[in-house]
């Protein structure tokens, strides 16, 4: 294990769940979005994670050592609803509107699995510091 793999490991899963959470607030800000310049509703998005093992072309036998990155962001294949409002201006000729696949508690719940999952990732990059700046010290002595 190297020096920096600890803080490397750290800072992907920050900057992967820093990814989340602007995805998840885009949708909740969308939540009631009934038309994009692309036409129809908002669609909900998702990221993808994925693991990355570190130093797996030098050192193959190295296991357990992983970053996380992001894959992909993916529009969801759920369905919009649809709600009678024939007033609305974005009512198809049945007086329905498209409203987007996205439920705000579940993303609110999602956002702070995100948020902790951030801060768990910080508090690991903070101790891994202070176990260097430690070992720094002794061996000044």
């Amino acid at each position: 294990m190297g020096l920096f793999d600890g803080y490397d490991i750290s800072t992907s899963g920050m900057v992967a769940q820093r990814t989340r959470v602007k995805v998840l607030s885009t949708n909740i800000a969308n939540a009631q979005t009934t038309h994009t310049p692309e036409g129809g509703p908002y669609i909900r998005k998702k990221v993808i994670f994925e693991d990355v093992l570190q130093h797996a072309k030098e050192k193959p036998d190295l296991d357990g050592l992983a970053e996380v990155k992001v894959r992909a962001i993916v529009n969801s294949k759920a369905k919009p609803f649809m709600k009678f409002e024939p007033d609305n201006p974005d009512a198809n000729k049945d007086g329905y509107v498209a409203y987007p696949n996205v439920n705000p508690v579940i993303e609110m719940v999602d956002l702070l699995e995100a948020t902790k999952s951030y801060e768990a990732n910080a508090s690991a990059f903070k101790s891994q510091r202070d176990i260097d700046t430690k070992t720094l010290d002794i061996l000044k002595g």
